[in-house]
């Protein structure tokens, strides 16, 4: 059985845009990845370590905890052994808390989830998992209850895509870019909607393959 690590935020929690209901496991992206996998004749089990409201290295005044670098080798040595980490985070960086967050920031941040990830003291023997760096499709328009929250989010974000390809490269992880398929709801601008999942975790279903250590 290979385990697969999804370290995300709302977009895979599976939050509805503009409710605080989460779509089912076989309707989120991590689920429809699993069976995906499964139909492909992978004996996999995803794993969602997936938090509503979490940045990649930056605290939420209001909420403790939404901090990805807390407690995230401590996750490394409880999920292990791992085939894969997928991390999709950065969405949260943009929020109107952090007003000086650029696409570089976010990046940033990512790479040093990366470097904590492969710096956890798992057991002894177990293969260090490879890491795979998913771009959130991009904030648009945010409207209803998340455009005060994400002020300025869309300017502030341009150029995420690039920058995360840059730190993929330089760290050797594996990379994709979820605007390819699958596009932010027009409800709310931020989280996505059914189909979108679908696509997304359809999409990964061949990335993923790919990339599990044998």
């Amino acid at each position: 059985m290979k385990q697969i690590l999804v370290y995300s935020d709302s977009l895979s929690w599976g939050i509805i845009p503009t409710t605080r209901t989460r779509l089912p496991f076989d309707e989120r992206w991590p689920g429809i990845l699993e069976n995906k996998l499964i139909a492909r004749g992978e004996r996999v089990r995803v794993m969602e370590d997936c938090l509503n409201g979490r940045r990649t290295v930056w605290e939420d005044p209001f909420k403790r905890g939404r901090n990805g670098l807390e407690g995230l080798a401590q996750r490394m040595e409880i999920y292990s052994p791992l085939a894969l980490v997928i991390l999709m985070l950065g969405t949260n960086d943009f929020q109107f808390c952090h007003p000086y967050n650029n696409a570089w920031s976010a990046a940033q941040g990512i790479a040093t989830l990366v470097t904590e990830i492969r710096g956890a003291p798992v057991e002894p023997g177990m293969a260090a998992a490879p890491i795979l760096i998913v771009c959130p499709p991009r904030i648009r328009g945010p409207r209803g209850d998340t455009a005060e929250k994400f002020r300025g989010a869309e300017q502030r974000a341009a150029g995420l895509d690039g920058a995360y390809r840059h730190v993929a490269t330089d760290l050797k992880c594996h990379f994709f870019d979820a605007e390819i398929v699958a596009k932010v709801s027009a409800i709310d601008g931020v989280h996505l909607d059914a189909d979108q999942h679908s696509k997304l975790g359809s999409a990964l279903a061949e990335i993923v393959q790919k990339a599990l250590v044998p």
